[in-house]
């Protein structure tokens, strides 16, 4: 069926529920949903969250895994016009707390259970907690056991299905995505069905999907990488296989079981399977085409992975949460595009690369990256100072560092922005160095990255101690974990040092704390 980008994803399932009503929609494990049947269910679900009073213009919070509850909720919610938002799974209270209140999100969906914390027993604590009249959240969706306070996601899909409200609305907001300053000041992007549903139609042609297609993320559903993956997915009317959670016996038993033409994860997804001597090509036979993304992919790890395809290719993927994806490999291309960069810029996007007086660079110099097109958003939410510092002229400064290329290839060389990127999970470490601030025999703390060759960056805590107590790595990360920062935020490594290197105007060069971590690595010191 040929892509139509002025539908809602909705609306594309509920086209295919009617021409191949059959077809494998969703691989859960052992069992599989068929089209007809993910429509029907993400229609009860719509029914049944009208039931309980959420409707067109509400926000609902999703902290879900890859899983069917995940697809059927963002579907569910666009059929009412409410707005899914996205949360990350990692994040815990400290996180929870500042997006829902900034969000002002009227409902949670969130698991009773996960590992060993409970996301609905902490947002039903932080309710309970909410100063009188203050909080906007109404309504807290527990998937799995049902918990006094909550409602039960299951009961919800019992619901008969009623009448879709917004079913083809594709202007209204769709989706809201949050940048990795989340506890400071967070970005949100509120964003249309016409914006990322559109752009992952023209990916659909670009990367040549059909039905039979069998779609695999090892990217979260709740980042933006695994949820273009989704609307492709959906989009194409292919199968969408779950891997709820990554490790490498988990993803290769995954790809056993399912047979996944079309593969989208990071680089720290397939390394472990290169290193290990995991990635067996008779078991990705069927395997047409990996796209690796999220961070740095070494063009050694890309070309790796491709010898281990029988019949298949690798490429890589740009995005961000503000655009979603801006450039990309085709299956055709080079292997020169495909291994050594981001691509070539996805359909009606154009990318630019500017210098310090923001011109224009000619090709193969490196600048700032700026990009304006069709998916692009219009600023962050509640946020006008942050949206006219990025925004001018219809142009997005992405914040990132670029080259293009004669052949249209875009290769990533940096950042501006002072994130880390641990296994394409970026943070603002502003949030966590506030904290560790205050504990004992700190006198100041700055985080910075250092080079992994797994996840790309982990993250280290320079301290400047006080002399009032002795500073240990557990004490910073026992401070972070009674805060409840989420663990992929926590130092990994600790260094003191006498004095910050800073600019003139006193701010701290993080990328000389990360080259001396370099130095002592080449030269043995530890």
């Amino acid at each position: 069926m040929p892509h139509d980008p002025l539908i809602t994803l909705a609306a594309h399932v509920s086209r295919h529920a009617v021409a191949q009503p059959d077809a494998c929609a969703v691989r859960l494990r052992e069992s599989a949903i068929s089209y007809q049947s993910l429509d029907r269910l993400a229609r009860s679900v719509a029914a049944g969250l009208q039931r309980i009073g959420i409707g067109a213009g509400d926000i609902l919070a999703v902290q879900l895994p890859n899983s069917l509850e995940f697809i059927v909720t963002l579907l569910a919610a666009s059929r009412i016009g409410a707005i899914t938002q996205t949360v990350h799974m990692p994040y815990r209270r400290a996180e929870l707390s500042s997006l829902l209140e900034h969000s002002k999100a009227c409902a949670f969906i969130g698991l009773t259970q996960f590992k060993d914390y409970s996301p609905v027993r902490t947002v039903l604590d932080l309710k309970a907690q909410a100063t009188s009249g203050s909080s906007t959240l109404h309504h807290i969706i527990s998937v799995g056991e049902s918990i006094a306070g909550s409602h039960s996601w299951a009961a919800l899909a019992e619901a008969e299905p009623g009448i879709d409200l917004c079913a083809d609305d594709i202007d209204s907001p769709y989706v809201l995505l949050y940048t990795s300053g989340t506890t400071t000041s967070p970005k949100g992007i509120l964003t249309s069905a016409r914006r990322f549903v559109g752009n992952a139609g023209q990916a659909v042609g670009e990367l040549k999907y059909c039905a039979s297609d069998v779609v695999l993320s090892a990217a979260p559903f709740t980042h933006l990488y695994g949820l273009f993956v989704l609307q492709c997915a959906l989009v194409a009317g292919a199968s969408v296989s779950l891997l709820p959670a990554f490790s490498p016996a988990e993803l290769i038993d995954t790809v056993r079981r399912d047979q996944p033409t079309v593969i989208f994860a990071g680089p720290a997804h397939f390394k472990p399977l290169i290193d290990q001597n995991l990635m067996q090509p008779h078991e990705f036979a069927c395997t047409r085409l990996v796209c690796l993304s999220g961070t740095t992919v070494p063009p050694a790890l890309a070309r790796a992975v491709e010898a281990r395809l029988p019949a298949g290719v690798v490429i890589q993927l740009w995005g961000m949460s503000e655009l979603q994806a801006g450039s990309y490999g085709r299956p055709d291309d080079s292997a020169s595009i495909r291994h050594e960069t981001a691509g070539r810029a996805a359909p009606d996007m154009q990318l630019q690369v500017v210098g310090d007086d923001n011109r224009p660079l000619p090709r193969g110099e490196e600048g700032r990256l700026q990009i304006r097109g069709p998916s692009v958003f219009d600023g962050y939410l509640n946020n006008a100072a942050e949206s006219q510092a990025c925004l001018s002229n219809g142009w997005f400064d992405t914040g990132d560092t670029a080259v293009l290329r004669n052949d249209g290839g875009l290769v990533i060389t940096g950042r501006v922005k002072e994130l880390i990127n641990r296994g394409g999970i970026k943070f603002n470490p502003v949030d966590v160095e506030a904290l560790l601030d205050s504990v004992p025999g700190v006198g100041r703390c700055i985080l910075a990255p250092m080079p992994d060759p797994v996840l790309g960056e982990r993250t280290c805590a320079f301290v400047q101690p006080d002399g009032r107590a002795d500073v240990t790595l557990e004490a910073l990360v026992q401070a972070l974990n009674s805060a409840g920062v989420a663990k992929f935020k926590w130092p990994e490594r600790l260094e003191f040092v006498d004095e910050f290197p800073v600019t003139p105007t006193q701010k701290v060069r993080r990328a000389l704390l990360t080259t001396s971590l370099v130095a002592k690595r080449t030269t043995g010191v530890s």
